[in-house]
């Protein structure tokens, strides 16, 4: 073996619990400090209810916790806006032309166009200035944004 490389080796090393228990053993350090030991390890003392936390786990695990569901209803709450039939006709970015149309027609929400196809796609074809490409436009732009399109409006009739 070199001399000199080996850490000082301590047979009367004391270690020094939390609770106040203490012993000794061997060890490279002179004192040694621990959090728990199995005096007062809730394994060892048989106390399952007491929890043992160290760092704050416990409490940061809850707050992951809290902030996923804060999350989760944050998505949720996203979700049903994205979907919401109260929505101007102007987000579909349908383009001048028919907007302007419907909007002449008194159609100025997304739930408004959602009654008109109710009664079919003639009802819109009616609108002065909305024609059939337009109404293929709106349907599509209706199912991208994730709304279903009543059955009553899937044909296009003249």
């Amino acid at each position: 073996m070199k001399k000199g490389i080996h850490p000082t080796y301590y047979p009367d090393a004391q270690v020094v619990c939390a609770c106040g228990n203490t012993w000794t053993t061997g060890s490279t350090r002179k004192v040694i400090r621990t959090e728990v030991c199995s005096s007062c390890h809730p394994f060892f003392t048989g106390q399952q209810q007491r929890l043992v936390d160290i760092e704050g786990q416990v409490d940061r695990f809850y707050r992951k916790l809290e902030a996923s569901k804060t999350m989760k209803s944050a998505v949720k709450a996203r979700e049903t806006d994205r979907v919401s039939t109260s929505r101007p006709l102007v987000e579909l970015d349908l383009g001048k032309r028919p907007t302007e149309a419907l909007e002449k027609a008194g159609i100025t929400t997304i739930g408004q166009v959602l009654e008109k196809l109710e009664a079919g796609s003639a009802a819109l074809l009616e609108v002065d200035g909305f024609g059939r490409k337009s109404l293929i436009d709106l349907k599509k732009k209706l199912r991208a944004n994730g709304y279903t399109i009543p059955e009553a409006a899937e044909d296009i009739a003249a």
